[in-house]
């Protein structure tokens, strides 16, 4: 089949690179805001040709790999695909995107969140495997049509993913959690050393922890942006769980309660027997 992939970063990238390299698509063209990333992604062997987003439209699966509000834009001009043309929206949010698709598209239109990924981002950050072994969440599915929904399945099989089932309101409130949360700490993080008077001095002591905890303050400020936006409830709601925990931790610390604090770092350390 003919695959077409909207925003060659990371993400589309290494769909590209899998799906030639598992023979999944004959043909997958690309197509990027961004004509240098284009052009990029044909010299890496991303895509096999540049494209429009006109002839992106007639492929037989079309893959949203954009920012989540560029997602929402994008979605009315797709509402004239042939009803066998599949789209699969690989955004990080998902319950405005299914809420905003429409509805001449809803049947085609496969919400997926793959969680899969690295700090980088472009066409050079894209590499084989990179979804190999890791969780896709759907969403939503029973408004998919079964010939939708068994070519998506059978794409994210041949991706080696983990297949999940949700909905969209579900996955937006977990994802706040495990994936939205970390990003704002890890900003904050990495702000709150910059904001001090001499942060290269503290940064000549940073070693594992701190380099892994600020690792993802790499990422893209305006994908994660568009993400806090759409996912602004979920988002604050954690934040101030979060918040909970901190003053706790504060509380025991000022008054030197270290028995307490022993058996509250203790408590944490079990979320490691279930991931």
């Amino acid at each position: 089949m003919t695959v077409g992939i909207i925003g060659l970063g990371l993400i589309g990238g290494s769909l590209g690179l899998d799906l030639q390299d598992r023979k999944i698509a004959k043909r997958v063209l690309g197509v990027d805001h961004n004509i240098t990333h284009c052009e990029e992604a044909l010299s890496l062997g991303l895509i096999s040709e540049i494209s429009t987003l006109e002839d992106i439209k007639s492929c037989d699966v079309i893959l949203l790999a954009i920012p989540v509000d560029a997602i929402v834009k994008l979605l009315p001009s797709l509402k004239d695909i042939s009803e066998k043309t599949t789209i699969i929206d690989l955004g990080s949010t998902k319950e405005t995107i299914v809420n905003l698709t429409p509805k001449e598209i809803v049947k085609n239109f496969i919400a997926a969140h793959p969680l899969a990924g690295t700090e980088k981002f472009g066409p050079s950050a894209a590499f084989k495997g990179l979804f190999d072994n890791h969780t896709v969440v759907l969403c939503d599915i029973d408004r998919n049509s079964t010939f939708h929904k068994n070519r998506a399945l059978e794409i994210f099989d041949k991706l080696k993913m983990n297949i999940f089932y949700m909905t969209a309101s579900e996955h937006d409130r977990h994802a706040a959690f495990i994936s939205h949360l970390p990003h704002a700490i890890s900003y904050s993080l990495a702000n709150t050393v910059m904001s001090q008077e001499d942060p290269k001095s503290i940064l000549a002591l940073a070693a594992g922890g701190f380099k892994d905890m600020s690792r993802v303050a790499k990422s893209s400020p305006k994908m994660w942006s568009d993400v806090f936006k759409q996912n602004k409830q979920n988002l604050i709601s954690s934040i101030n769980i979060f918040e909970k925990e901190m003053d706790k931790i504060k509380e025991l610390i000022e008054h030197e309660n270290w028995e307490a604090l022993e058996i509250w770092m203790q408590k944490a350390t079990t979320l490691h027997k279930i991931i």
